[in-house]
Protein backbone atom coordinates (compact mmCIF):
# COMPACT_ATOMS: atom_id res chain seq x y z
CA UNK A 1 0.00 0.00 0.00
CA UNK A 2 2.82 2.42 0.80
CA UNK A 3 6.59 2.61 0.70
CA UNK A 4 6.81 5.55 3.10
CA UNK A 5 6.03 5.69 6.80
CA UNK A 6 2.72 4.05 7.71
CA UNK A 7 1.02 6.06 10.45
CA UNK A 8 -1.65 4.61 12.72
CA UNK A 9 -3.89 6.78 14.92
CA UNK A 10 -5.51 5.03 17.89
CA UNK A 11 -8.62 6.82 19.12
CA UNK A 12 -10.46 6.58 22.41
CA UNK A 13 -12.76 9.09 24.04
CA UNK A 14 -10.44 10.17 26.88
CA UNK A 15 -7.06 9.25 25.36
CA UNK A 16 -5.81 8.28 28.78
CA UNK A 17 -5.60 4.48 28.80
CA UNK A 18 -6.44 2.15 25.89
CA UNK A 19 -5.27 4.39 23.07
CA UNK A 20 -2.10 5.27 25.02
CA UNK A 21 -1.42 1.54 25.59
CA UNK A 22 -1.86 0.80 21.87
CA UNK A 23 0.26 3.75 20.73
CA UNK A 24 3.19 3.01 23.04
CA UNK A 25 3.09 -0.72 22.34
CA UNK A 26 3.08 -0.36 18.55
CA UNK A 27 5.90 2.19 18.66
CA UNK A 28 7.86 -0.16 20.94
CA UNK A 29 7.37 -3.10 18.58
CA UNK A 30 8.22 -1.02 15.50
CA UNK A 31 11.41 0.27 17.11
CA UNK A 32 13.06 3.65 16.68
CA UNK A 33 13.30 4.81 13.10
CA UNK A 34 10.90 2.13 11.90
CA UNK A 35 8.56 2.85 9.03
CA UNK A 36 5.50 1.97 11.15
CA UNK A 37 4.51 4.71 13.61
CA UNK A 38 1.63 5.09 16.07
CA UNK A 39 -0.16 8.08 17.54
CA UNK A 40 -3.13 8.37 19.87
CA UNK A 41 -5.83 10.93 20.56
CA UNK A 42 -9.30 11.35 21.99
CA UNK A 43 -12.54 13.12 21.28
CA UNK A 44 -12.66 14.44 24.86
CA UNK A 45 -9.09 14.04 26.18
CA UNK A 46 -8.74 13.80 29.94
CA UNK A 47 -5.59 15.92 29.95
CA UNK A 48 -3.16 13.29 31.18
CA UNK A 49 -2.53 9.58 30.76
CA UNK A 50 -3.92 7.25 33.41
CA UNK A 51 -1.17 6.43 35.95
CA UNK A 52 -2.11 2.72 35.83
CA UNK A 53 -1.54 2.68 32.06
CA UNK A 54 1.85 4.36 32.43
CA UNK A 55 2.88 2.00 35.25
CA UNK A 56 1.92 -1.05 33.20
CA UNK A 57 3.87 0.15 30.17
CA UNK A 58 6.93 0.84 32.30
CA UNK A 59 6.66 -2.62 33.88
CA UNK A 60 6.65 -4.07 30.34
CA UNK A 61 9.78 -2.11 29.44
CA UNK A 62 7.89 0.17 27.07
CA UNK A 63 8.82 3.82 26.98
CA UNK A 64 6.20 6.35 28.00
CA UNK A 65 8.31 9.33 26.99
CA UNK A 66 6.10 11.92 25.36
CA UNK A 67 2.87 10.16 26.35
CA UNK A 68 0.12 12.71 26.72
CA UNK A 69 -3.63 12.95 26.41
CA UNK A 70 -4.51 15.02 23.34
CA UNK A 71 -7.40 15.94 21.09
CA UNK A 72 -7.98 14.18 17.82
CA UNK A 73 -8.19 17.63 16.22
CA UNK A 74 -4.37 17.78 16.29
CA UNK A 75 -4.32 15.15 13.56
CA UNK A 76 -6.61 17.00 11.17
CA UNK A 77 -4.42 20.13 11.21
CA UNK A 78 -2.47 21.09 8.09
CA UNK A 79 0.90 20.31 9.71
CA UNK A 80 -0.18 16.93 11.13
CA UNK A 81 1.48 13.72 9.98
CA UNK A 82 -0.47 11.85 7.31
CA UNK A 83 -2.65 9.16 8.87
CA UNK A 84 -3.05 5.88 6.99
CA UNK A 85 -5.13 3.93 9.50
CA UNK A 86 -7.51 5.14 12.23
CA UNK A 87 -8.33 2.54 14.88
CA UNK A 88 -10.97 3.15 17.52
CA UNK A 89 -10.34 1.15 20.67
CA UNK A 90 -13.46 2.07 22.63
CA UNK A 91 -17.10 1.75 21.67
CA UNK A 92 -17.88 5.38 22.46
CA UNK A 93 -15.23 6.68 20.03
CA UNK A 94 -16.43 4.21 17.39
CA UNK A 95 -19.89 5.81 17.47
CA UNK A 96 -18.63 9.39 17.30
CA UNK A 97 -18.23 11.35 14.09
CA UNK A 98 -14.48 11.57 13.56
CA UNK A 99 -12.84 14.66 12.13
CA UNK A 100 -11.74 14.66 8.52
CA UNK A 101 -8.26 13.23 8.06
CA UNK A 102 -6.63 14.02 4.71
CA UNK A 103 -5.80 11.09 2.48
CA UNK A 104 -8.86 9.01 3.36
CA UNK A 105 -7.26 6.70 5.92
CA UNK A 106 -8.56 3.21 6.48
CA UNK A 107 -10.72 2.81 9.58
CA UNK A 108 -11.13 -0.12 11.95
CA UNK A 109 -12.68 -0.77 15.34
CA UNK A 110 -10.76 -2.85 17.90
CA UNK A 111 -13.03 -2.44 20.91
CA UNK A 112 -11.55 -3.11 24.35
CA UNK A 113 -13.49 -2.67 27.63
CA UNK A 114 -12.60 0.41 29.66
CA UNK A 115 -10.13 -0.70 32.36
CA UNK A 116 -10.44 0.46 35.97
CA UNK A 117 -8.45 -2.02 38.06
CA UNK A 118 -4.85 -3.19 37.61
CA UNK A 119 -6.17 -6.59 36.42
CA UNK A 120 -8.41 -4.91 33.83
CA UNK A 121 -5.50 -2.78 32.63
CA UNK A 122 -3.45 -5.96 32.19
CA UNK A 123 -6.27 -7.60 30.20
CA UNK A 124 -6.68 -4.52 27.99
CA UNK A 125 -2.94 -4.37 27.40
CA UNK A 126 -2.72 -8.08 26.49
CA UNK A 127 -5.58 -7.74 24.00
CA UNK A 128 -4.11 -4.63 22.42
CA UNK A 129 -0.62 -6.13 22.32
CA UNK A 130 -1.88 -9.18 20.40
CA UNK A 131 -3.62 -6.89 17.94
CA UNK A 132 -0.71 -4.51 17.37
CA UNK A 133 1.67 -7.46 17.01
CA UNK A 134 -0.59 -8.80 14.29
CA UNK A 135 -0.69 -5.39 12.59
CA UNK A 136 3.10 -5.12 12.75
CA UNK A 137 3.41 -8.56 11.10
CA UNK A 138 1.21 -7.66 8.11
CA UNK A 139 2.98 -7.15 4.78
CA UNK A 140 1.57 -3.62 4.62
CA UNK A 141 3.68 -2.62 1.64
CA UNK A 142 2.33 -5.41 -0.55
CA UNK A 143 -1.37 -5.33 0.37
CA UNK A 144 -3.81 -3.29 -1.66
CA UNK A 145 -6.32 -1.07 0.14
CA UNK A 146 -9.16 -3.62 0.16
CA UNK A 147 -6.90 -6.43 1.40
CA UNK A 148 -5.48 -4.23 4.13
CA UNK A 149 -8.96 -3.12 5.22
CA UNK A 150 -10.05 -6.74 5.52
CA UNK A 151 -6.93 -7.64 7.52
CA UNK A 152 -7.25 -4.77 10.02
CA UNK A 153 -10.95 -5.56 10.47
CA UNK A 154 -10.05 -9.19 11.23
CA UNK A 155 -7.47 -8.08 13.80
CA UNK A 156 -10.26 -6.44 15.80
CA UNK A 157 -11.78 -9.89 16.30
CA UNK A 158 -8.70 -11.26 18.12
Amino acid sequence: MTTTAFNVLFLCTGNSARSILAEATLNHLAGPGGWLHAYSAGSFPKGEPNPLALALLKAEGISTAGARSKSWDEFSAADAPPIHLVVTVCDQAAREECPYYPGKPLKAHWGVPDPHTPREFREAYETLRRRVERLAELPLQSLDRAELQAQVNDIGEL
